[in-house]
């Protein structure tokens, strides 16, 4: 079997989606998952942009530096190449699935459906707000991520 690949998905892959992608690699090699993540936008404004330092910074709170990410924006390939694709909100979701080729592999969802309780919900997003901002949606993407692991791993 090979291993699991999941592409983490917001606007401009600056925020949301490079600490989604963090959270899952961190709670993946906790649960010793062998799993290729990436993140990515719908919208090309950060293209080859590092993360929001706001974001490098609740990330590194918490032991992991995404000071090497860069941004780039979703390709017609990433359907082929992932097996999942999750948005991080409904107006991604709905951008993927306008953008996905007929022939496209790659399962979409909302990435908060793999919470309970919170299905439906957006990821925060806090690019315009301030520094805890960025610790809320790292709590979102961490829950997020510890589920989508156990998803993987059959639990």
């Amino acid at each position: 079997m090979s291993e699991p690949a999941v592409l983490f998905v917001c606007l401009g892959n600056i925020c949301r989606s490079p600490l989604a992608e963090a959270a899952f690699r961190e709670q993946a090699e906790r649960a010793r998952l062998a799993a290729i993540a990436d993140s990515a936008g719908t919208g090309d404004w950060h293209v080859g942009s590092p993360p929001d330092p706001r974001a490098q910074a609740v990330a590194l709170r918490h032991g992991i530096d995404i000071s090497a990410y860069r941004g780039r924006q979703v390709q017609a390939e990433d359907f082929h190449r992932f097996g999942h694709i999750f948005a991080l909100d409904g107006a991604n979701l709905r951008d993927l699935r306008r953008i996905r080729p007929a022939n496209g592999r790659a399962h979409l969802g909302l990435l908060m459906d793999l919470v309970p309780g919170r299905e439906g919900t957006n990821v925060t997003d806090p690019y315009f707000g301030d520094a805890t901002g960025f610790d809320v949606t790292w709590n979102d993407v961490t829950a997020a991520a510890a589920a989508l692991v156990g998803k993987l791993l059959g639990r």
